[in-house]
């Protein structure tokens, strides 16, 4: 699946929390398992942690996807571990997470609504 018209887009939402903070991680660019695993854990502050279980099955579950791939791209030889694979969001990837992000803003501006009234039960 590799068409990022909004339809197909939608069909892939929502999103396991594994598999967004794993698209989240690579937003900036390719990177290698572990250095997935840290970036979760930093932009959630500690609070997501995945396990070599959940991240590797998380990685085989959005390639199957389409939303992303093994990357060619690797760093210099110097700083290169030959048995890292690495990878990168694919269009779709990034369209299914700029639309996961919009879905979850109207959550969360949904819930800052229905909060900010009066409360209907007791």
């Amino acid at each position: 699946m590799s068409d990022t018209t909004p339809g197909n887009v939608e069909k892939l939402l929502p999103l396991s929390r594994s598999a967004f903070h794993l698209l989240l991680a690579l937003h900036e660019g390719p990177s290698h398992g572990y250095a997935i695993k840290q970036e979760v854990e930093a932009l959630s502050q500690g609070v997501v942690r995945m396990g070599p279980g959940t991240l590797y099955t998380t990685i085989q579950r959005v390639r199957e996807l389409g939303l992303i791939k093994e990357s060619d791209l690797r760093p210099p030889p110097d700083e290169d571990h030959s048995q890292r694979r690495y990878y990168a969001l694919t269009p779709l990837g990034r369209a299914t997470l700029e639309a996961e992000v919009r879905r979850l803003g109207r959550v969360v501006d949904f819930a800052r609504a229905a909060m900010a009234g009066p409360p209907t039960r007791s």
